[in-house]
């Protein structure tokens, strides 16, 4: 739950109190830990309707360890949205209830919450945020009414259990989607690739892992070996637009060093160079997927660039 409030309580730190309006209207109940509340249920018109508040309706130890799907949004006393939980995740945020909660926390005010139901709480800022955020009360609230107003709308009651469930499933299916767009996007880049071949009237060979590379001018000796310290001059473009976004003529003309093999350079990279002998030069076309991937580079790689790099192996050790 502390996770949780991290973005509101950056959000309220940051805030202006030149941005406050008029206070809401009174008619809350009172919590005997002093937070006020309001709770609402859709009745069956599906207006929402004053709920009254039942002796039963706080069960904090039957439901402890179990999370409550919640839609919140933050404001000041004065009406001033500080953070709606809707504009940061399209789904209900779980919040864990404990059995004890602290009194004047937003944990006991939550557990108020009944799956369906909804609320507008009031609390004393710098009680709230010394009891849930474990921080100073900004100097802006205090001098605003020292009011901090949630609004929160319950959907359901889950258990860890659940929870991990659903989160393995959407981290499956992610991995699924992104495994899917890749293979599209490798699809894609290889046609690409072959197209500036066939244009080009050029022969290239191709690593196990999906580069493409062409020897302009063979070297000699053997090619070096993963770990050892390789030292290359290059000029990347985008394949395609022919647009330079590096070089080593920017960079004083001297060679970079890396370790082969080791991830420092993109995979392209790594790959190319190991199929090179010193002193050769040669022009590598690396996928999108070998290289930066949906990442843009600032502005000059866009994302699913396939690159296209001139390259001389100078030397290696």
């Amino acid at each position: 739950m502390r996770f949780f409030f991290l973005g509101l309580l950056c959000a309220l730190l940051a805030i202006s109190p030149a941005s406050h309006a008029q206070s809401p209207a009174s008619g809350f109940s009172r919590l005997p830990s002093g937070t006020d509340y309001r709770l609402f249920r859709k009745d069956a018109t599906g207006q929402y309707q004053p709920r009254a508040l039942a002796p039963t309706d706080a069960p904090y130890a039957t439901r402890a360890g179990q999370l409550l799907m919640v839609f919140m949004q933050f404001r000041t006393g004065r009406d001033s949205v500080v953070m709606d939980s809707r504009r940061m995740q399209p789904t209900a945020q779980p919040i864990p209830l404990p059995e004890q909660p602290e009194r004047g926390s937003m944990e006991e005010a939550l557990g108020l919450l009944l799956p369906g139901d909804s609320a507008v709480f009031r609390f004393q800022a710098d009680s709230v945020f010394r009891k849930t955020f474990r921080q100073p009360v900004p100097l802006f609230l205090q001098k605003s009414g020292n009011v901090l107003v949630v609004t929160a709308s319950a959907r359901e009651m889950v258990t860890m259990a659940e929870m991990t469930a659903r989160q393995e499933k959407i981290q499956a299916e992610n991995i699924k989607k992104g495994q899917a767009l890749a293979a599209a996007q490798t699809t894609k880049d290889v046609a690409q690739i072959q197209a500036y071949l066939k244009k080009n009237k050029l022969v290239a060979k191709k690593t196990t892992g999906g580069t493409y590379y062409i020897v302009t001018r063979p070297g000699t000796g053997l090619p070096p070996k993963p770990g050892q310290t390789v030292r290359v001059l290059y000029r990347g473009t985008i394949l395609g637009t022919g647009k330079e976004f590096d070089s080593s003529a920017k960079h004083g003309n001297e060679p970079i060093s890396f370790p082969l093999g080791q991830g420092q350079v993109i995979k392209g990279w790594d790959q190319g160079i190991a199929m090179l002998t010193k002193g050769s030069k040669a022009v590598l076309l690396i996928p999108s997927s070998l290289a930066y991937g949906p990442r843009a580079m600032g502005g000059d790689i866009p994302a699913n660039s396939v690159l296209r790099f001139e390259v001389e192996l100078v030397d290696f050790k």
